[in-house]
């Protein structure tokens, strides 16, 4: 007698249940960080704004679909999207050059230095006598994260108005949630850096993260919003 098997197949989670699943692995990352290290929660905030970040520009990435467009508009997108992210980077301190100062870099500060920190916060950094890149987990995500949704908006308010970058800027509600979310992103960089003269300067860069995103996700003003070019709905 032949006897048939099955096999059960469980369903990969998807929306709300993917977010519990990460926010649970994060929860995980932190217990397990401050159980294995002498490390102590001084300011709880700090410790969860590397995934306020993560969170949020991944749950507005994944509800937010590229529209069809032409390798033409696409290669415009991305060219300015590249250009927007290494703007953002350099404000933040995340990436810059070396060359040009006063005085030579010192030997000692060359190469490559792993720094500890609770997760999203351990920084690697590499000095070389032309540039340095400094990767904090948390805000290289968020940077990359935003900018996907500036070339989602780009893509969107492209196909709204004449192809082109001067098509682009001339249509005030297709550029402004772009440029509005770039000035934000720079004001939280730019805070970031003032670490000695603001005190709340994660405070207030935080905040200015979580504007560019919901200004990107929602665009407000948007010809197209609603109507993209997929006929997917956000």
């Amino acid at each position: 007698m032949a006897h048939s098997t099955r096999r059960t197949e469980w369903p990969w989670p998807t929306g709300a249940g993917l977010l519990a699943a990460v926010m649970a692995l994060e929860g995980v990352l932190v217990a397990g960080y401050f159980l294995a290290t002498p490390g102590d929660v001084t300011v709880p905030r700090y410790v969860l704004y590397p995934f306020v970040w993560v969170n949020a520009v991944l749950v507005a990435a994944y509800r937010t679909p590229l529209p069809s467009a032409s390798p033409r508009r696409h290669l415009l997108a991305g060219v300015l999207a590249a250009v927007y992210f290494l703007l953002l980077a350099n404000w933040a301190g995340l990436v810059g050059f070396t060359v040009g100062g006063h005085h030579p870099i010192p030997e000692t500060v060359l190469g490559v230095t792993v720094g500890s920190g609770s997760p999203g916060w351990g920084r690697v950094r590499l000095i070389t006598r032309v540039f340095y890149v400094s990767f904090v987990p948390y805000r290289v995500i968020g940077y990359l994260g935003l900018t996907y949704l500036v070339y989602a908006a780009i893509l969107d308010a492209s196909g709204a108005v004449a192809s082109g970058a001067v098509g682009l800027l001339s249509c005030l509600s297709c550029s402004f949630p772009i440029i509005a979310s770039f000035a934000t992103g720079l004001v939280g960089g730019l805070v970031t850096v003032m670490t000695t003269v603001v005190a709340y300067s994660i405070d207030i860069s935080t905040v200015a993260f979580l504007a560019s995103v919901a200004l990107l996700y929602w665009r407000p003003g948007f010809p197209s919003f609603g109507d993209g070019d997929d006929g997917s709905e956000r």
